[in-house]
């Protein structure tokens, strides 16, 4: 089924009732206290261990310098206009990432509604396609103004690396093929919604590092962004059977 209806079935993953795996798990339980672990000490030594790498490894990325003259130019023109252009461009290149996953994830979910079909109150396909078409135009805005500030939009910035590897489990449950259009469209919704946050984010970068042409278009992307979300917790809640 298209909706979020889950059925009643086997399930061993349970310990609790002799419905799921009491016994089995007994067994187990048992098993931990003839076999206990050899080390000693508690979970302290693992706290000191990930203080001890923390201290020693690099951080996630750094942005790179401007690959051109002109960049450079461009780069330290923007230093009087802004606080932290690092952080603008770091920014931008989060987003430029994030939009990018984000035609691949409403192309899987044109997959997801072609195996599963529409459901009422559903999405139909002209409406992914819209907000898939919406996906690829921000992240064409991204592109060209990474471009324009003379950066390299092809680098990955740290902030990028970051979302990129927070998002990727939940591109990971969209793309399963186990999940439904319903269930997939749960796990979109923590995409926009951080999505939203952050196009709010980098409008007031933009306006902070004096882009007024940027603070226009990106606060085009945020609208849309703000309707791709009310129109996945419309869907949603139709799946669900309730009033959103």
């Amino acid at each position: 089924m298209a909706t979020i209806r889950p059925e009643i079935g086997p399930n061993r993953t349970g310990i609790a009732s002799d419905a799921t795996s009491k016994k089995l798990s007994e067994e187990m339980v048992e098993a931990t206290q003839e076999f206990p672990p050899n080390p000693d000490g508690d979970e302290r030594y693992i706290a000191e261990v990930r203080a001890e790498i923390a201290r020693e490894v690099d951080g996630v990325g750094s942005v790179p310098p401007p690959p051109t003259l002109k960049g450079i130019a461009k780069a330290a023109a923007q230093k009087l206009r802004a606080e932290s252009p690092a952080l603008f461009i770091d920014k931008l290149g989060e987003r430029l990432v994030f939009e990018r996953s984000g035609v691949r994830v409403y192309e899987a979910l044109l997959s997801k509604l072609d195996a599963y079909g529409e459901f009422d109150g559903g999405p139909e396909r002209a409406d992914l396609v819209h907000i898939l078409s919406e996906e690829y135009e921000h992240y064409r805005a991204l592109e060209e103004a990474l471009e324009d500030l003379g950066a390299d939009p092809t680098a990955l910035t740290p902030s990028a690396n970051l979302t990129a590897t927070m998002a990727s489990g939940i591109v990971a449950v969209i793309l399963d093929a186990r999940t439904t259009l319903a269930q997939s469209l749960e796990a979109l919704l923590l995409l926009e919604l951080a999505d939203n946050d952050c196009w709010e984010s980098l409008v007031e970068l933009a306006r902070g590092a004096g882009q007024d042409r940027l603070v226009e278009t990106f606060e085009r992307a945020l609208q849309a962004e703000r309707d791709h979300l009310l129109n996945v917790r419309e869907w949603i809640a139709a799946a669900q059977g309730r009033a959103n």
